[in-house]
């Protein structure tokens, strides 16, 4: 099947070509975004493969309807880049990767919690210009700290785990509990409990409109003084111009994003020549107790090669008249969410 694959950079290419060496599609490989200026790249394509940041709205749909096509193979977990509605009304058949690696995505969060517990992005670069001082590089445990995981799907789980092996006590939210959270002692609790307790929050939720800034000012006033904020997840769970004012404020003691909310225009790229235009991303730039890393979270090679291999099956199957296990519609998007 002729596949045209947007928002392709070079890891792309390796790792999607080599699993197509068991498949035989016929992919061909297009830089930029999807968006509305972009969609005529996929006439005469019956499938395509699009990323996270590609924009596959109502109008991009219809554009990619009228030019023939049928198949929208995601590779990622997310999906709140489409809109299933109008894809469903539309005819379209879309399709995801679930659970590609829950590892890779667990363990960066950890990796961000464990920086900025103990500064080590400070410590790094004063050690590359000799500084071996100590001062201003004090640290906290993680041992018998509380942390509130949002969301206990498989990823959150995970992070759950891995935080009570450092001997931390587990509040989670969630619309429904998972039996491995609460045999590793964790508690399941009202948002606002979870908030309020926790002296680090954690979000693995997915993007939906009742999670959308589902970090806000009324979230963060419940939240303790110093509190760590980690989100590996989607950037629209929080309202970034809320936790600006909470970092100015000292409210929130250090961040750690993989994501933004307005990072479509930034990540995946190398802007490191240009002026960034996006004033409220370059002010977080600005704070010591912030660390950023550009959806990266995703990125190793088990997830890749996962990734490649779940997402080419994907389109094998919907060529040969089969269901698709990685089938996505609206009521699965909805029961996915709960």
């Amino acid at each position: 099947m002729r596949v045209a694959v947007f928002s392709t950079k070079s890891y792309d290419r390796e790792f999607l070509l080599s699993a197509n060496q068991s498949e035989g599609h016929e992919l061909v490989f297009f830089e930029p975004r999807l968006t509305p200026q972009t969609a005529k790249l996929a006439h005469d394509f019956p499938a395509i493969c699009a990323f996270v940041n590609d924009q596959l709205d109502a109008q991009v749909l219809l554009m990619l309807a009228r030019g023939g096509t049928k198949l929208i193979a995601l590779r990622s977990a997310g999906f709140n880049q489409v809109d299933l509605m109008a894809a469903e009304q539309l005819g379209f058949i879309v399709t995801r990767v679930p659970a590609y690696s829950p590892h890779a995505v667990a363990e960066h969060t950890v990796g961000l919690l464990l920086a900025l517990c103990r500064k080590l992005h400070k410590a790094y670069l004063r050690v590359r210009e000799g500084n071996f001082s100590l001062e201003g590089l004090l640290g906290v445990d993680l041992f018998g700290r509380t942390v509130g995981v949002v969301g206990t799907g498989k990823i959150g789980t995970l992070v759950a785990q891995i935080l009570a092996g450092f001997g931390c006590k587990i509040l989670a939210y969630d619309v429904r509990a998972n039996p491995a959270v609460e045999a590793l002692g964790g508690r399941y609790v009202p948002a606002e409990e979870l908030f309020s307790s926790s002296d680090i929050v954690t979000l693995h939720c997915p993007l939906m409109p009742d999670t959308y800034h589902f970090i806000n000012e009324e979230a963060l006033a419940r939240m303790k003084r110093g509190v760590i904020l980690v989100n590996t997840s989607r950037g629209a769970l929080i309202d970034t111009r809320a936790v600006v004012r909470a970092l100015k404020s000292g409210k929130i003691g250090a961040l750690g994003l993989d994501v933004y909310e307005e990072e479509a225009d930034l990540f995946f790229q190398d802007l490191s020549t240009r002026v960034i235009q996006d004033d409220v991303f370059t002010r977080l730039l600005t704070f010591p107790n912030v660390i950023i890393t550009a959806h990266q979270a995703f990125f190793t090679r088990d997830a890749l090669e996962a990734i490649a291999r779940e997402t080419l099956a994907n389109i094998t199957d919907y060529e040969q008249g089969r269901a698709p296990r990685g089938l996505l519609t609206p009521a699965q998007a909805l029961a996915a969410a709960r």
